[in-house]
């Protein structure tokens, strides 16, 4: 692709869409979810105004919100029906085409840098497992113990799912899912995106989702970065990622354009969540089809986050 050496540096970050409404949150949970993704923002839009590369943005925004415990990524992740531990991550560069993911992992503190390291350091995309592990342990990647991922909400919420099904009651979906991603367009105008889950909750042990696989969950190429979050069986069977970028391909529309058909093609298939996108000229898309999804975008000097559907964000564009 021909580098815009002039492009304006954009970032846009979520952390999971949901059944996210007004006054389910305590006001200090809610206060503690927008700091955290204000966090995120200034960690990976610090890196596009040094003139990193929005490789390292992502990475470096999606590593903030898997160090949080308020997002179901890393820290904060979803238990399985075991009450264990199996996170996901994906990253790929547009510019190149290059990816990495891994799967499955019970001990690597960051998932999104160990899919980079799968990405830079070995021939594969995907790791998986007691695999994942190894490898990562042999780059120096730090390790914890279990009870490190361990949170009272996502103990909480793993009892109420379990409970639900026992009295084959409601699920509340603000309990099973969550995922955290970002993309970027740094100041060459190259593109990257970055995924990290923990999956939701009560997942069978073993259960992969989308996160981890390319053109479905997270994908970048020339034309866009997407990074999806919502019931991943439905972003794999629509492959969403890549979907998108066909829609705008093959089909010459805007990316706004593209986003609507694609979430329209996801809800058809009984498929819930949203995406944040950014395309190769800055357009930059947060569409979900569910109340709320923790989102927010870095642009202009600026940054602002949003939880719930009816807040509005200034996308500069």
């Amino acid at each position: 692709m021909t580098s815009h050496r002039s492009a304006e540096p954009v970032l846009l970050i979520h952390g999971g869409a949901g059944a996210i409404q007004r006054g389910e949150a305590t006001p200090e949970r809610e206060a503690a979810i927008r700091a955290d993704l204000g966090r995120s923002l200034e960690e990976g839009y610090g890196v596009l105004l040094e003139g990193g590369s929005a490789l390292d943005a992502v990475e470096r925004a999606v590593r903030a919100m898997e160090d949080s415990p308020s997002f179901n990524a890393g820290r904060g992740a979803a238990l399985t029906s075991e009450g264990t531990i199996e996170h996901d991550a994906s990253i790929m560069d547009g510019a190149t085409r290059a990816a990495g993911a891994v799967s499955g992992t019970k001990r690597i503190r960051n998932p999104v840098s160990a899919a980079r390291a799968v990405m830079e350091r070995t021939p594969h995309v995907l790791l998986t497992a007691e695999g994942a592990e190894q490898f990562a342990r042999e780059q120096g990647l730090p390790l914890v113990a279990q009870w490190y991922f361990f949170t009272p909400e996502r103990l909480a919420a793993l009892e109420r799912v379990q409970a639900a099904k026992r009295s084959k009651s409601m699920i509340s979906e603000r309990d099973r899912h969550g995922t955290v991603g970002a993309v970027a367009r740094d100041a060459s105008g190259r593109l990257a995106a970055a995924t990290s889950t923990g999956g939701y909750a009560d997942k069978m042990p073993g259960r992969v989702g989308d996160s981890p696989i390319i053109g479905a969950g997270n994908y970048a190429d020339e034309r866009l970065a997407f990074s999806g979050t919502g019931h991943g069986e439905s972003f794999i069977k629509a492959v969403l990622g890549h979907r998108l970028s066909c829609l705008v391909e093959l089909k010459n529309l805007s990316l706004a354009e593209a986003s609507r058909q694609a979430l329209d093609e996801l809800a058809a298939i009984g498929g819930t969540g949203g995406f944040i996108a950014v395309d190769r000229t800055g357009a930059v898309v947060l569409p979900f089809n569910t109340p709320g999804m923790y989102r927010g975008v870095a642009r202009g000097g600026r940054i602002g986050v949003a939880i719930f559907g009816d807040e509005t964000l200034d996308l500069g564009q």
